[in-house]
């Protein structure tokens, strides 16, 4: 049984890093704050009023900064809602809060009303495209920095999958699990792509999201630390595509990608 992670039954996880890094283009890095006294990063909490989930990563269009989310993290609908092309969301402009900013961030993507409005009818779209971009306050910038805790990165994004058995390393910030949102340490194994390419199946432990994309649903059994994961090339690429956020891309850390940690 899958079910579907709405922000309600648990909090996102982020998963840094993982599979042939710089595969495609990321933005360059402008100036940010010290990694180490950074207070807005990939994996800080963020609220969308009654919903807690986990950053993933840091985003850019040039001019603006944004901190991405899974976008049922905005959900309205029941625990079980997944299909993205039906499920109600807050609208565009909703404020978010975000650990370590001054200022509430407005959310200002959302793949989930994007489909909606387009009318979207493919069926693994509907069900893996799980992106929401939040724009940070301008007075928050300076305390930003993209790195991936633990591991360092992202150093582009994986465009080619995942194969079963590839190595993923993860971190997770939340209180499923343990309860405590302590930021730990995890590695696991990919399981290989469903949907079509829109979704990749690792599996971790505890289970937490993968820096290739956003957690869209949570295995609960038989396989108890599986996770399916959206595909972040695509979900940006269908934003690029259909939004007014085109020139927006992934910001790469400041210190690089270690498998041993940093």
């Amino acid at each position: 049984m899958r079910v579907s992670t709405r922000p309600a039954l648990l909090v996102s996880l982020l998963i840094a890093a993982a599979l042939g890094w710089g595969a495609a283009s990321a933005a360059a890095a402008a100036t940010w704050a010290p990694v180490k006294s950074a207070t807005i990063h990939p994996g800080v909490q963020l609220f969308t009023k009654d919903a807690q989930c986990t950053a993933n990563f840091i985003y850019t269009d040039g001019s603006t900064v944004y901190i991405g989310q899974a976008a049922h993290c905005s959900g309205t609908g029941g625990n079980n809602e997944s299909d993205g092309c039906v499920a109600p969301s807050l609208p565009l402009g909703t404020q978010v809060t975000v650990t370590g900013a001054k200022h509430p961030g407005t959310l200002v993507y959302n793949s989930w009303l994007t489909m909606q409005q387009l009318k979207e009818k493919n069926p693994d779209v509907c069900k893996y495209n799980d992106l929401a971009l939040v724009r940070l306050d301008p007075a928050d910038v300076a305390s930003v920095n993209p790195t991936v805790p633990i591991w360092g990165g992202p150093m582009g994004i994986d465009t080619t999958g995942t194969k079963p058995g590839e190595a993923v390393y993860s971190y997770g910030n939340s209180q499923l699990g343990l309860g405590t949102g302590a930021i730990s340490q995890k590695q696991g194994t990919s399981d290989g792509d469903e949907g079509n390419g829109w979704s990749h199946v690792v599996t971790t432990s505890p289970p937490g999201v993968p820096g290739l994309g956003i957690l869209s649903t949570l295995e609960v059994a038989p396989r108890t630390a599986s996770n399916g994961v959206g595909d972040l090339s695509r979900e940006l690429d269908y934003m690029r595509q259909h939004s007014a956020f085109a020139l927006v891309q992934l910001v790469n850390g400041t210190e690089p990608f270690s498998s041993s940690g940093r």
